[in-house]
């Protein structure tokens, strides 16, 4: 079964606002009527839109015109997420849209957790880019750097991998000098 909806706004993948989109009943009834985002296609329904289509385009024109605002300032932001992680940079849990928002939040920017667009669950140390949709037809990139403490959120956004330094210390650290090379060596080299 197939149900029939008028687009309020425009929806990634589907449609633009105005157009009639044949979905399964499941994705109109669980999120495309809760978020307003659709109405059921109907004569009555029809009728209201086309009278309250010009209205509905000037709102989306102003909040678009306010998200692309923003964007231009909340474009190529990092934002820093401090989190426990193993030797090998693995997390101990993941780095969640939630979090990724509040980071953002603090940078002074408001957003909520539904806009963040993770491509897969962030679950390593690193430079994380994704995008943050402030309106259907603007969104933008944003670097989360995951780090288990502040310097080494410094060190990875100049461009130095803290667990690479971390290994390059151990055999200082441990005691052991690094083995000095044997007279055989030194004269086949010169």
């Amino acid at each position: 079964m197939i149900v029939e909806l008028i687009l309020l706004e425009r929806v990634e993948k589907l449609g633009q606002m105005g157009q009639i989109v044949k979905v399964k009943p499941g994705f109109a009834r669980n999120y495309l009527l809760p978020q307003k985002k659709a109405m059921r296609a109907t004569e009555a329904n029809l009728a209201y839109f086309e009278t309250q289509r010009a209205q509905l385009e000037a709102n989306n024109l102003e909040r678009k015109a306010e998200a692309g605002q923003v964007g231009v300032k909340l474009e190529g932001l990092t934002v820093v997420i401090v989190r426990q992680a193993g030797e090998s940079g693995q997390l101990y849990g993941s780095v969640s849209a939630r979090d990724i928002a509040d980071a953002v939040t603090e940078a002074g920017f408001t957003i909520e957790k539904r806009q963040v667009v993770l491509e897969r669950p962030i679950k390593t140390l690193g430079l994380h880019p994704l995008r943050i949709v402030l309106h259907p037809e603007v969104s933008v990139g944003v670097i989360a750097n995951v780090a288990q403490s502040a310097e080494e959120a410094a060190m990875q956004a100049r461009g130095i991998n803290p667990l690479r330094m971390a290994d390059e210390d151990e055999p200082e650290a441990a005691g052991s000098p690094a083995p000095a090379p044997s007279a055989a060596a030194t004269t086949e080299n010169a």
